[in-house]
């Protein structure tokens, strides 16, 4: 299921909100009603969350079906909220904080900037239970702001080469494309928010994006 939203006219639902195959970690001053349409489209349980005392979910949280690596600065009683609540949550202890901008998962492997820590990397090894690999790509660092990455596909930035497709694909075991979102916007990890049930990007999203997207991400054959 494809979906366009704004968060009151702010596009860059990949910064405020972090998926899994399960839930979705969303600001506390989600309106109800986008939490229903995040619910429906991603089928997923939405919890309202802060993340190390900010809205900022997407750009300070990254996950998959095994759980989540959230900022170093995130305090125990949001990750106790968390964890009670049914999720496996555990802190990425490295100096880059922007945990979402600088991981980009699925459920079978991980791509990482080349700035993380190797204490860190075996963590992302550890808890979401994947490989890791570390490169830049497009010549940028914010890997999880360059892509949007699920089991079924991905979305990748758009000035990404050939090579550097075929890497991900690889990489990820699915095949995706290169693309926009948002009329023009080539972090489509910032700006849209995924799993393997739906999509979800911003509302100046255009009919050929979102065609490019939805082949992308694999719903062509739903």
């Amino acid at each position: 299921m494809l979906k366009r939203i704004d968060l009151t006219g702010n596009p860059n639902l990949g910064v405020y909100i972090s998926v899994n195959e399960d839930f979705a970690i969303v600001p506390l001053n989600l309106p109800d009603d986008m939490g229903d349409i995040i619910k429906e489209t991603l089928d997923v349980e939405v919890i309202k969350s802060s993340i190390a005392g900010s809205n900022l979910a997407g750009a300070l949280t990254a996950g998959n079906s095994n759980g989540f690596l959230v900022s170093y600065y995130t305090d125990d009683r949001e990750i106790n909220k968390l964890k009670s609540l049914g999720l496996n949550v555990s802190r990425l202890e490295d100096k880059y904080t922007a945990v979402g901008n600088i991981i980009a998962v699925n459920d079978t492997a991980a791509i990482v900037s080349p700035f993380i820590s190797e204490n860190s990397v075996k963590t992302i090894e550890d808890v979401l239970n994947v490989t890791v690999e570390q490169t830049s790509v497009g010549g940028l660092d914010i890997i999880g702001s360059l892509m949007t990455v699920t089991n079924k596909g991905f979305l990748l930035y758009r000035d990404s080469t050939p090579a550097e497709i075929n890497f991900v694909e690889d990489i990820f075991k699915v095949q995706g494309d290169i693309g926009t979102v948002g009329r023009g916007i080539t972090l489509v990890g910032a700006c849209s928010i995924a799993n393997s049930k739906g999509v979800i990007v911003g509302e100046k999203t255009t009919g050929p994006e979102m065609a490019r997207l939805e082949e992308a991400l694999g719903f062509l054959d739903d």
